[in-house]
C-alpha cells in the first residue's frame, strides 16, 4: 500500500497527538510535587495504587487511547516517509 501521499498529514497528526498526549499526562500528575513528577516517591503517593473515579478515570482511558493512536500513526509515518525516498 502506498502511504507516500499521506506523509505530510501523518506528520501533522503526529505532532497534534504528541502535544495532546503530553498535556493529558501532565494533567494527571495533579497533587504530586516535583519529586513525584520526576518518578520519585513524592507527596501522598506512597507507592500505592488508588482507584480512579469520574473524570480521572475518563482522562486515564483517553490517555491510553491517544497513546495507542499515536503509536499507530508513528508506524504509518515511518512507512510513508520510507516510501518517499
Amino acid at each position: 500500500m502506498n502511504f507516500q501521499p499521506w506523509a505530510p498529514y501523518l506528520g501533522v497528526a503526529e505532532i497534534i497527538l504528541a502535544i495532546t498526549l503530553t498535556v493529558l499526562v501532565l494533567m494527571q500528575t495533579k497533587g504530586a510535587d516535583l519529586g513525584g513528577f520526576m518518578g520519585g516517591g513524592g507527596g501522598d503517593t506512597g507507592g500505592s495504587f488508588r482507584t480512579r473515579r469520574g473524570v480521572e478515570q475518563t482522562m486515564h482511558r483517553v490517555t491510553i487511547y491517544i497513546s495507542v493512536v499515536f503509536f499507530i500513526v508513528t508506524i504509518l509515518s515511518f512507512l510513508a516517509w520510507g516510501q518517499a525516498s
